[in-house]
């Protein structure tokens, strides 16, 4: 895990894409809030581990002006949609390409990836493993707490 002190964030590269239920995403749609970008295939099997714990965090800081949105990569729609609808309530925007994931240098190969973008849309938190809900909550909480 990687945490930038807040006065040495680098911003956040811009990200739109459409999404998988339909319409499209744009980032700047959610300044003010704190965003947590989460990149997934179905074909991961630590992506289908920490799937819960994404949800679970997401409903426990949603509140505090936290908003999560998944990435897929190298996914159809079909398979993306199977895999993500009822699992979580958050949205997810198709990246077939992993363009977007290369455009936060993520490397495809080193998901699940999760990035926490502060409130100024600057990348304050990010971890290149799954997640599990009793670590990750807490540091979503601190991110959303920090004054904007």
């Amino acid at each position: 895990m990687v945490e930038c002190p807040v006065d040495k964030r680098p911003a956040a590269p811009q990200l739109s894409g459409e999404l998988l239920e339909g319409g499209r995403y744009e980032l700047s749609q959610d300044r003010g809030q704190v965003v947590v970008v989460n990149f997934w295939g179905s074909w991961c099997a630590p992506c289908r581990a920490e799937i819960d714990d994404l949800e679970q965090v997401y409903q426990a800081t949603k509140d505090q002006g936290v908003r999560f949105l998944g990435i897929n990569v190298r996914d159809d729609r079909d398979k993306a949609k199977a895999f993500h609808s009822g699992a979580v309530t958050y949205p997810s925007v198709l990246d077939p390409s992993s363009k977007l994931a290369l455009d936060f240098d993520i490397p495809p190969n080193t998901i699940p990836a999760t990035i926490v973008l502060d409130r100024e849309g600057r990348i304050a938190v990010v971890i290149r493993k799954a997640v599990q809900a009793a670590e990750f909550e807490p540091i979503v909480a601190r991110v959303a707490a920090e004054a904007s």
